[in-house]
Parts: structure tokens; C-alpha cells; sequence
């Protein structure tokens, strides 16, 4: 069973950085994608960024509206982790960020996520 744990998350005021990580305990096969969603009190998850870790078009990143421009998703494969630098935060950008491992991604949507790690929790005030 593979975990994914996800850290560097706290409480910043806006305009501050944060930078995530989510590392994976092993291989996981059969994905082909890894994705971070982010779920704000009363409302719905939200996929954030996904990187494609397969073989075909690995490396590639795609952003949600809303992060584009001020978020970037990376990874070391060496490490088995990816992260989610965040940078310009505002207040609406505070929520849980969990990151994912998907069978694959259409763009920034994950289909089938296979493991979720536990959250981070990230406040940005104003």
C-alpha cells in the first residue's frame, strides 16, 4: 500500500509563499499522473495542478484558473516527490490541499484518483 504524505503547509499572510510536498512511500504503478486538489470549508474540491509522471508527455503541468500564473507544480522523481510551489496567496486560497495519485489527468482533472495523502493546511490572511 502506498502512502502519500503531503507537508509545508501553514499559515502566511497574503502575498506570502508557501511551498508543498507530497512524497510517496513506493512505485505506484498503474498512474500516470499526480494532482493537487485543494477543499475550502463549505465548498468543493477543487483540482489545483496536475503533473504527468507516465511515459508519454511526463513532466507536462496544467492549472486550475484560479492558480494559474502564481502556483507551480513539480517534481523529483529521485525523491519520488512532487510539490506545489505557491506564491502571490490570497485569502481564497486558503483550504486543505491534499495531493493525488490519478490513473491519469485530462488536463488539471484527475480521473480515478488511487491514493490521497492526509492534507496540509494552508490559511492565507488578509
Amino acid at each position: 500500500q502506498v502512502q502519500l504524505v503531503e507537508s509545508g503547509g501553514g499559515s502566511v499572510q497574503a502575498g506570502g509563499s508557501l511551498r508543498l510536498s507530497c512524497r510517496a512511500s513506493g512505485y505506484i504503478y498503474s498512474s500516470t499522473c499526480m494532482a493537487w486538489f485543494r477543499r475550502a470549508p463549505g465548498k468543493e474540491r477543487e483540482g489545483v495542478a496536475t503533473i504527468y509522471t507516465g511515459s508519454t508527455s511526463t513532466g507536462s503541468t496544467y492549472y486550475a484558473d484560479s492558480v494559474k500564473g502564481r502556483f507551480t507544480i513539480s517534481q523529483d522523481n529521485a525523491k519520488n516527490t512532487r510539490f506545489l510551489q505557491m506564491t502571490s496567496l490570497k485569502p481564497e486560497d486558503t483550504a486543505m490541499y491534499y495531493c493525488a495519485a490519478c490513473s491519469y489527468c485530462s488536463g488539471v482533472n484527475c480521473a480515478n484518483p488511487m491514493y490521497w495523502g492526509q492534507g496540509t493546511q494552508v490559511t492565507v490572511s488578509s
